[in-house]
Order: structure tokens, then sequence, then C-alpha cells
């Protein structure tokens, strides 16, 4: 059971060079109890890609939920500023 719910979704636009990125991580258990890390990016408006770690404990997803999220942040993610419609 995970203790708290860990969810993100970040954004990096940059209209000068057609860039419009999202990127959206959560931590969620599987039917069989393991914890996950889910991970979805792409263009905004797209499906974009999907890519789930399976880890043992929620320590280490939480651990790198939260190196990745460093890393977005370096590169310019921020959260969007409002939810759409």
């Amino acid at each position: 059971m995970i203790s708290q719910p860990y969810r993100l979704h970040v954004e990096r636009s940059d209209p000068s060079r057609n860039m419009a990125r999202y990127y959206a991580m959560s931590i969620e258990p599987n039917l069989f109890g393991d914890i996950c890390l889910l991970r979805k990016w792409g263009r905004i408006g797209t499906k974009g890609r999907m890519m789930v770690h399976h880890l043992g404990r929620e320590e280490e997803a939480v651990r790198l939920f939260l190196d990745l999220l460093r890393k977005k942040r370096n590169r310019g993610y921020r959260p969007r500023a409002s939810l759409p419609k």
C-alpha cells in the first residue's frame, strides 16, 4: 500500500523553437501489489510514450521519482499554469 499519492505533470514550451512538451509521473501499485513508477512524455496534445518501472519498495520508487523530477526541472520543465478544460 502506498502511504501517500505521488503524481506530477510538468510542461516545457518554447514557441521560438516550436517546442511544447509534457512529462507526467505517478507511483501506483499494480495488481500483484508491487510498486510501479509510471512515466509518460511527449508533445502536448498527443498520446506520447509510456514507461513503467517495477520496483520492490516504495522508498526506491520515491527516490527515482525525485531524481527524475530534479532532472526535468533543471531542463526547464514547470507545472502547467492551469488544468485543460
